[in-house]
């Protein structure tokens, strides 16, 4: 059992990936054969941890104290890394928002069956309703495979350095990053035991 994550909670992650992955989302985002899905027991190796250049964790989910000393929720991980770090998908979907405001700066949540990842504080802009970086171009309504460049890591919104704020909901509730990452890791290290 990985530390603080009780059992029942790790449970119900597990449970709710291999839910997610038999309903036809898989590591590319497009469906799968039923058979083949049915097949796997525990998808979460699948997944791709967000950040390709790591530099460390700055903030975990939960209260903080936030910038005007008051404590507040934290909906998210926030993963350091330097600034242009290239982002990946974590899981195969559709673009649902660009978002662009004061709190998450520029940022996108992109849509996998009942999940919502936020990928918070990017580089480029958000003008328009489209997420624009360089020669990457994101837009709603578009598909993005599991593990491709999405985004690079930015300054925008409220935030004291480059990072990436990584938020995750499950059917509208917010979840622990740390504890998806906690379930792909144990996935990853079961699927490697002979």
């Amino acid at each position: 059992m990985p530390s603080g994550c009780s059992r029942p909670v790790f449970q119900r992650i597990v449970a709710v990936g291999a839910a997610l992955f038999a309903s036809g989302i898989a590591a590319s985002g497009f469906a799968q054969p039923m058979g083949q899905a049915r097949r796997v027991q525990n998808p979460w190796h699948l997944g791709v941890f967000p950040v390709t250049v790591f530099s460390g964790y700055t903030s975990s989910f939960g209260g903080r104290t936030g910038p005007w000393g008051a404590i507040e929720p934290h909906y998210g991980l926030d993963i350091a890394a330097p600034l242009g770090s290239p982002i990946r998908n974590w899981w195969g979907g559709t673009v649902k928002e660009v978002i662009h405001d004061g709190r998450c700066g520029v940022g996108l949540v992109i849509q996998s069956g009942p999940y919502e990842h936020i990928y918070c504080h990017l580089l480029g802009s958000g003008a328009d309703g489209i997420y624009r970086s360089g020669g990457l171009q994101l837009q709603p309504g578009q598909r993005v495979r599991t593990g491709q460049l999405i985004a690079r890591v930015g300054m925008s919104g409220r935030t004291t350095g480059p990072h990436l704020h990584w938020g995750m909901r499950y059917g509208g509730q917010w979840l622990d990053p740390a504890l998806i990452l906690r379930a792909m890791a144990r996935s990853r290290g079961a699927a490697a035991r002979p």
